[in-house]
């Protein structure tokens, strides 16, 4: 099957989407549905992407409610799914949490699937390591990652301690949160010593340098009335300091809490941002720098009391600001929301029967297809007729192309740097935007990709990236760099 840019590029089973603004002339781009006939199995919950088998494309894994963990590998553009041969599990315990990140520091992705056991049964988890090829084995024990009795949701493989391997955090729904130290490809459970042993009900999970200090900060969306968390590093120990920046939520109804959380620069201020999608109302957290915030979702258009689940921020028109994709629902079904961004406020771009309204747990954006825009990847868990549904952009080649990627790797290559910064300025010295280098969101997930820049024009851009650090923030900068020069692929960036 032929992959194209166009409504009839893949086939009778490409159905173009168009979007349009419910209260606004603002073109959107159009979506259409990718290989239908591939990716609709039932009850997904969520998914995540990687380069699993080292040809440059970002491959796609899924998993479903019957505990299927299914791999799709891309072939410039097709899928082809490669089912149990490639090691990963045909069934058993749901699996709610996938995280792909390079535990081993062999310079591939390996996953962590967070399973979520129905009818009060035992499960652990499940950590796949890679060969390089796409193929996987199953080595929790053996990587001292073993969660006896989990109930996992998002999961985030992270540098915590600055020493340059990824660590992992997992989410608890039932059970206190874990963190787990690397130590050289091995991992020694630190949980209680860091702070990060907390018993509340954790399904988001984000981290991001809330205070600029060099270190990863951790939030947490908590659920059942229990309040969110929002936890300072203070040098590999961790102090809650949400009650203090009013961001811990006390008033919440047992039938309230934190879903699912995504860390992006809205405004372009140059300070990450923070949304919460929530059962009630849903948040939004302004970074006004050094560690402060102000919640503004009901001012920026972006509040909602609803069963928000995942959320993700995307640049989904390529005009240089993040908007919004939410899953949710309600009694009725699945609600999925696109907001773009207009200066800072958000208008829900889909028109009532649009297809990409169905979603209700996992989103994920990625330029599958590398031609310059970010497709869409959304999982619709719990009606009868749920699937997943993979959507390209179809923006058009000029708009598309006016973009760049920017992989960011550590001193060996290596992706490892997940919180890193990237921020890209104009000629004359303007901040354009700033993007982080992805810890997990979109509900249970975390990908490893470049990080993605639409433009408002194609001149040449300087390329600044925050590193952190045991000690500081460490930037590099390359400067007058044409973003026509990296089409098609990414620019890598290292630090000096």
């Amino acid at each position: 099957m032929t992959v194209g840019r166009g409504t009839g590029a893949v086939g009778a089973g490409l159905v173009a989407l168009a979007t349009c603004f419910a209260n606004a002339q603002t073109a959107v781009p159009a979506f259409s549905a990718v290989q239908p006939e591939v990716f609709g199995k039932n009850n997904p919950l969520t998914s995540a992407l990687a380069d699993v088998d080292s040809d440059e494309d970002l491959d796609l894994a899924v998993s479903f409610l019957d505990g299927a963990l299914r791999l799709y590998l891309n072939d410039a553009g097709v899928f082809v799914e490669v089912g149990t041969r490639s090691g990963l599990p045909d069934g058993g315990p749901a699996i709610r949490g996938l995280a792909f990140g390079d535990l081993d520091g062999d310079g591939d992705p390996d996953l962590y699937a967070g399973v979520s056991p129905d009818g009060g049964e035992r499960a652990r988890n499940l950590v796949f390591r890679n060969d390089g090829r796409g193929d996987f084995m199953e080595a929790a024990e053996e990587l001292g990652l073993v969660l006896d009795d989990a109930d996992s949701r998002q999961a985030n493989w992270i540098d915590y301690d600055g020493d340059g391997d990824l660590d992992l955090f997992s989410a608890q729904r039932s059970a206190r949160n874990r963190l787990f130290r690397n130590d050289g490809g091995t991992f020694a459970d630190v949980s209680e010593v860091a702070g990060l042993d907390d018993p509340r009900r954790t399904v988001g999970a984000c981290w991001f340098d809330m205070d600029e200090d060099g270190d990863l900060d951790l939030f947490l969306a908590n659920q059942e009335a229990d309040k969110d968390a929002l936890y300072r590093n203070d040098g590999g120990t961790f102090t809650d300091v949400a009650p203090a920046l009013g961001m811990h939520q006390p008033e919440r109804t047992l039938a309230e809490g934190g879903v699912g959380c995504t860390v992006g620069d809205y405004d372009n201020d140059g300070h990450l941002d923070l949304f919460v999608a929530t059962y009630g109302a849903t948040l939004l957290y302004r970074n006004l720098g050094r560690g402060k915030f102000r919640e503004v979702a009901a001012e920026a258009g972006l509040q909602r009391r609803l069963h928000a689940v995942g959320a993700s921020w995307g640049d989904a028109d390529n005009d240089g600001d993040l908007d919004l994709y939410v899953a949710a629902y309600d009694d009725h079904g699945s609600l999925g929301y696109l907001f773009m961004n207009q200066g800072g406020r958000f208008n829900d771009a889909l028109v009532p029967d649009s297809p990409l309204r169905a979603a209700d747990h996992g989103v994920q954006w990625a330029d599958f297809d590398r031609d310059g825009d970010l497709d869409l990847s959304l999982t619709d868990t719990f009606p009868d007729d749920s699937s997943h549904r993979l959507f390209r952009n179809e923006l058009p080649r000029e708009a598309a192309e006016r973009s760049l990627q920017v992989k960011v790797v550590d001193l060996a290559g290596r992706e490892t740097q997940a919180g890193a910064e990237v921020r890209l300025y104009a000629a004359d010295g303007a901040l354009l935007g700033t993007r982080l280098v992805a810890t997990g969101d979109g509900y249970g997930s975390q990908g490893v990709m470049p990080v993605h820049f639409g433009l408002a024009t194609a001149a040449p851009v300087t390329v600044e990236v925050t590193f952190l650090s045991r000690e500081s923030r460490n930037t590099r900068r390359l400067e007058n760099v044409d973003p026509r020069d990296w089409r098609g692929t990414a620019l890598v960036v290292k630090p000096e």
